[in-house]
C-alpha cells in the first residue's frame, strides 16, 4: 500500500513538471506537438505556420459530438472553413480501451459516414496533446493564428444540448471566430465555456 502511495505522489509531481493541467490563454504561443493521423503519417503543428489551425478534440461516440454531426454542421463548417485555407486537425485523446478510442480502419468508416471534411483525424492515444491544451470535453476547440498563437478557446457553440434541434438556435463560436480572425477583425468571443463529454484519459 505504501508503495502505492510513493507511486501516486511519483506521477502528480511529473504530472506538475511537465505542465499537464495547466491552464492555456489566450494570446499566448500554442503548444507544438506531432501526432500521427489514422493513416499513420505524422503532423507537426509548427508545419502549419501561416495558416489558421482549428484543433477539434473529438469522440464519435459522445452525444455531444453526435449533436455536431448528425446535423451536418461541424462537416459543413470544415467545409467552409478548409476551402479558405484553414487548416482543421481533429484530435482523438480517449486511451486505448476506453470510449472514443478506435483502431484506423474504424475512424476512417465512421469518418467517411459522417462525411467529415477536416484536413487529418490525429490520434493522442497518450493524452500528452490534450493535456498539454487542458483539453476536458468533447467536443471542446482551439483556434491557432498564422504566428502560432491561441486565439480562440472554448467550445463550439452556446447551447449546452444534445439536441440536433438545438443548433440552429445556437451562436456558433467557430463560424464567428473564424470569420473575424479572416477578415483582419479581432474576435469578440475569444474565450467561451466548453461543454460535452469528459476526455477520456
Amino acid at each position: 500500500m505504501r508503495l502505492k502511495h510513493i507511486t501516486i505522489m511519483i506521477i502528480a509531481v511529473l504530472l506538475a513538471t511537465t505542465g499537464f493541467g495547466q491552464k492555456l490563454s489566450v494570446g499566448e504561443a500554442a503548444p507544438d506537438f506531432s501526432l500521427k493521423d489514422a493513416m499513420g503519417k505524422s503532423h507537426n503543428l509548427r508545419e502549419y505556420r501561416g495558416n489558421y489551425v482549428v484543433l477539434e478534440w473529438v469522440n464519435y461516440d459522445c452525444p455531444f459530438v453526435k449533436k455536431h454531426y448528425d446535423s451536418g454542421k461541424m462537416q459543413a463548417l470544415q467545409s467552409t472553413y478548409t476551402e479558405q485555407g484553414v487548416v482543421w486537425l481533429s484530435i482523438n485523446s480517449s486511451a486505448p480501451g476506453k470510449e472514443g478510442n478506435f483502431k484506423p480502419n474504424e475512424i476512417m468508416r465512421r469518418a467517411k459516414a459522417h462525411g467529415a471534411a477536416f484536413s487529418a483525424y490525429l490520434i493522442d492515444s497518450d493524452g500528452q496533446v490534450g493535456h498539454s491544451y487542458a483539453a476536458r470535453t468533447t467536443p471542446h476547440i482551439f483556434i491557432i493564428d498564422p504566428q502560432g498563437q491561441l486565439v480562440y478557446a472554448g467550445g463550439a457553440d452556446n447551447v449546452r444540448s444534445t439536441k440536433v434541434e438545438d443548433i440552429p438556435r445556437a451562436k456558433n463560436f467557430i463560424s464567428l471566430a473564424l470569420d473575424q480572425a479572416l477578415a483582419g477583425q479581432p474576435i469578440t468571443n475569444s474565450i467561451s465555456k466548453p461543454y460535452g463529454c469528459s476526455v477520456k484519459y
